[in-house]
Order: structure tokens, then sequence, then C-alpha cells
């Protein structure tokens, strides 16, 4: 049983882990960050690798944005909210985009 805390690190031999939760501590609805570094048998690290979870409203929308991490000055790019959902049988009706910074 594996409880995450934010800036925690577990540590296993196994390859596999359960993101467990419970009522007293789920996981937040919103984007989680997750990261994954290994050990060899020499102790050599890796880098890290993340990836974002995202833990999804039960009554309200989830806005999933997916667009690309780098892009060429002066070049266009696309954005995607193709992601996005609503629980059932709610559907996505508008998007509402914003240059933050």
């Amino acid at each position: 049983m594996a409880i995450f805390e934010a800036g925690v690190p577990i540590e296993t031999a196994e390859n596999v882990i359960s993101v467990d939760v419970t009522p007293n501590r789920p996981l937040s609805v919103g984007r989680h960050i997750f990261q994954l570094e290994v050990v060899d048998d020499s102790g050599n690290r890796s880098a890290p690798d993340r990836v974002e979870v995202i833990v999804r409203d039960e009554d309200n929308p989830t806005a999933v944005l997916d667009a690309p991490r780098t892009v060429p000055f002066g070049r266009p790019f696309r954005m995607s909210g193709q992601r996005s959902s609503d629980p059932v049988p709610g559907q996505v009706a508008r998007f509402i985009w914003t240059l933050v910074e």
C-alpha cells in the first residue's frame, strides 16, 4: 500500500506501484505530477521521468489542454481541448481559451 505525499519519495524494489487513497486522504481533483527515477545494481541513478495524472471531478466538467511543449519562434501551433469531458450524461458545450502569461 502506497499513500503518496507531495515531495516524499517512496522507494521500492518492484517496478509497479499502486497509488492508494482512503476516504480521509483522497487524491484531490485536479492535476498531479508523479516522478520516477531508477537506480541500477551499480548505484547509477537515472534522470527523472514525469507523468501528469488528472483526477476528474464527479460533477463538473474537466478541462484537459494538450499543446506542444516547444514551438519554433514565429510559427503557429495548435492546441486541443479534445480530451476534456463532462460526466455522463453531460457533454462539453464551450471552450474558453486564455493566454495567461
